[in-house]
């Protein structure tokens, strides 16, 4: 009798998979045909960004002081600021000088190729599916990280839904190289100090690809833990600090880890070898420093000058915490106010606060308050923070401008960057992007005759 209970049990279960699995192709297809009805209804444009004309070659001045000739090579690029519209699937050019949005480069020019591609491939199906509603909000994911290389003439992009990394051309917008990830979703980039490789994090493939800008060559790889996220490279460009950040998509948080929300973990990584020189669970840091109601999943980071001083965003924080890289211990936590009052299961991919910069001074935090809709300006000493309110809705990311003067902020809801000024700690410029803007990037556009 129980044998017989057993198996029907077992048959009823895998038919319900099997239902499941039918389901979701169906509405897979059904997702996918619409797409790509609409890439062959609306075919890849050229880049268009108003660029500022080459400077002209004229005679060398000598200096009335120093008695030194004057620079008089023209000028090759333009310094921009690019904005991954993350929805959209664009990348918006703003001009760094004006803060004044000069043009738009299309993040998805083989679009009808990769769909076709995806359409093709069972098991494709079902993962581009999975993207769009367990960590897209509903959405497909085309454009999530980017730089450009440092002459301005190709920008590197990280495509989630399409699982690879791209270099675009930005005069024409063709694809120069593709590079699939492991796995079915590329996600987080950094830029090597010397502008010749980026480090993608492979969201399921559970590890690290460092790529060669000019060739689309992987030169290396190392291991994460699960759902690998942040990449910072260290001013000398000798190490990778990383952080993965575990299932986001589970609605559960298991304090002491377990298989809920897998392997999170803190690493810093060799760039000369890719062998991990150190690696820690941020649940061991934070037990010992007595925050055992915190997660340990480190979201985005800041660190100071010396790169000694850590600023950590965990899963879940409306703050964020402060890590001593010598004593490899917490050393405070910062909390800022809660202004939401949804529950934590409707956070976004458990992300209360989610980007983090700080100023050249080392002295001052930027904080976007994601779910909160703020962006905090924390006074390290004094811990006292400035929120600045009512400029937008669910801030996604945060940097600093190469000036340490500024930091540029997302409104991923709001499809709006702000520019805010950390000594006057007020906005100074908003500027309309895409839909559902993301990263922010500093980087080049060549000057083409």
């Amino acid at each position: 009798m129980i044998r017989k209970i057993i198996t029907r049990t077992l048959r009823v279960l895998i038919a319900l998979v099997v239902v499941a699995v039918i389901a979701l192709q169906i509405m897979a297809t059904s997702a996918l045909n619409t797409l790509i009805e609409e890439a062959r209804a609306n075919p890849p444009l050229p880049p268009a960004v108003e660029l500022s004309a080459p400077a002209e070659t004229a005679n060398a001045e000598t200096d009335v002081e120093t008695g030194a000739k004057a620079d008089t090579e023209p000028k090759t690029t333009q310094e921009v600021i690019f904005v991954g519209n993350n929805w959209q699937g664009t990348i918006t050019v703003i001009a760094l000088d004006t803060y004044r949005k000069i043009g738009v480069i299309d993040g998805t020019p083989d679009k009808l190729e990769r769909l076709e591609a995806i359409k093709d491939d069972f098991i494709g199906r079902v993962l581009f599916f999975g993207i769009r509603h367990l960590v897209g909000e509903g959405n497909d994911q085309f454009v999530d990280d980017m730089y450009s290389s440092l002459d301005g003439t190709r920008l590197v992009v990280s495509r989630p839904s399409f699982a690879d990394v791209v270099a675009i051309d930005t005069g024409t917008g063709d694809i120069i190289w593709r590079f699939p990830v492991s796995g079915s979703r590329a996600d987080h980039m950094a830029l090597s100090p010397d502008g010749k490789r980026v480090a993608v994090s492979a969201s399921t493939g559970d590890r690290v690809h460092i790529i060669d800008i000019a060739t689309g060559s992987e030169v290396g790889q190392f291991p994460s833990g699960d759902s690998p996220h942040e990449n910072v490279y260290s001013k000398d460009g000798k190490e990778i600090f990383h952080a993965s950040i575990g299932n986001v998509f589970s609605p559960f948080d298991v304090t002491g880890g377990g298989i809920l929300k897998g392997r999170r973990v803190f690493q810093i990584v060799d760039t000369d070898s890719y062998e991990i020189l150190e690696s820690f669970d941020m649940r061991d840091k934070l037990d010992a420093a007595g925050f055992e109601d915190l997660s340990p999943a480190v979201r985005p980071m800041a660190h100071t000058a010396d790169e000694q001083t850590f600023y950590f965003q965990l899963s879940f924080l409306h703050g964020f915490v402060e890590y001593d890289r010598a004593s490899g211990a917490i050393t405070r936590t910062i909390d800022l106010p809660k202004k939401t009052t949804l529950p934590r299961t409707s956070y976004v991919n458990d992300s209360a606060h989610h980007g983090i910069a700080i100023n050249a001074a080392g002295t001052t935090v930027c904080d976007a308050g994601t779910m909160d809709d703020y962006v905090a300006l924390v006074d390290l000493e004094t811990e006292e923070a400035t929120l600045l309110e009512g400029l937008g809705k669910k801030p996604y990311w945060v940097v600093t401008d190469k000036t340490g003067e500024h930091c540029f902020v997302s409104w991923s809801e709001t499809d709006q960057v702000s520019v805010i000024n950390y000594a006057e700690a007020r906005e100074v410029a908003r500027i309309d992007v895409g839909d559902h803007p993301q990263r922010v990037r500093e980087g080049y556009l060549a000057l083409r005759p």
